[in-house]
C-alpha cells in the first residue's frame, strides 16, 4: 500500500493529537484545546466543502459538532489518528441534520459523471494535494459528485487515510481510493496540475 500521497500536514501531528485526547479525558482543559487547535482547521474545511462556502455556517456546524464531541469525549477509543475520524463523522451528521433543516441538499454535480468514468492519462496530481486547502479548490471540490468531494476532503482537508476515511462514509476502502483518486486527477486538471504525477490511486494510502 503506498503512502506517497499522505496528506502530511495533517498527518504529521497525530502523535501529539493522540496525547491531548488522552489527558482531555482525564479532565485536562489545556489539553483538549490542544486537540481543538488541531483538528479544527481540517473540520471546518470539511463541514464548508459539505454545507457550502458560507464561512459562518459551516463555523455554526462545526460549533455544533464539537459541543457533542465535548460531550460524548469519555466516550472515545482510539489515537489520535482515530480521533479524526470520529470528530469528522459528528461533523458530517450536524453537516446534513443542517441541510436537513434548510431543506436542500449538497449542490449537484456541475460535471458529467461519465466524463469522470473515463481513465485519463495522467496519475493524480500531487500538487492538488497541496493546494486542496484554499478557498479557490475548495469551491471547485464543491463541483465534484458528492461521493468524489466528501472522499477528497476527507483524506485531504481531514487528513484521513484510506479505512478511516472508508469509516465515515461507510463505504469500501476500495470504494473511497477510486472516489478519491478521480476526483483529485479532476482537480489537479482544472488547475492546470495535470502534468504533474504521483503513483496514482495507490498512493493515496488507500486499503485495495
Amino acid at each position: 500500500m503506498g503512502q506517497g500521497g499522505e496528506p502530511r500536514r495533517a498527518t504529521a501531528r497525530d502523535e501529539e493529537l493522540g496525547r491531548a485526547v488522552a489527558a482531555a479525558q482525564e479532565g485536562d482543559e489545556a489539553a483538549f484545546a490542544v486537540a481543538y487547535r488541531i483538528v479544527q482547521p481540517g473540520l471546518v474545511g470539511y463541514v464548508r466543502g459539505l454545507v457550502g462556502t458560507d464561512g459562518e455556517t459551516a463555523e455554526d456546524v462545526t460549533a455544533e459538532a464539537w459541543l457533542e464531541i465535548a460531550r460524548d469525549l469519555g466516550r472515545f477509543r482510539g489515537d489520535g489518528a482515530g480521533f479524526r475520524g470520529w470528530t469528522a463523522t459528528i461533523a458530517r451528521h450536524r453537516a446534513f441534520d443542517h441541510l436537513r433543516r434548510q431543506k436542500s441538499r449538497p449542490r449537484p454535480a456541475a460535471l458529467e459523471q461519465d466524463l469522470l468514468e473515463l481513465p485519463g492519462p495522467h496519475n493524480t496530481s500531487a500538487a492538488a494535494l497541496e493546494a486542496v486547502t484554499t478557498e479557490r479548490v475548495l469551491a471547485l471540490v464543491a463541483t465534484l459528485p458528492r461521493d468524489q468531494a466528501e472522499a477528497v476532503l476527507l483524506r485531504v482537508v481531514v487528513g484521513l487515510d484510506g479505512p478511516a476515511a472508508a469509516r465515515v462514509l461507510g463505504k469500501r476502502p476500495g470504494a473511497v481510493r477510486t472516489a478519491a483518486y478521480r476526483g483529485l486527477k479532476k482537480l489537479g486538471e482544472r488547475l492546470g496540475l495535470d502534468g504533474v504525477t504521483d503513483d496514482g490511486p495507490g498512493a493515496l494510502g488507500e486499503s485495495r
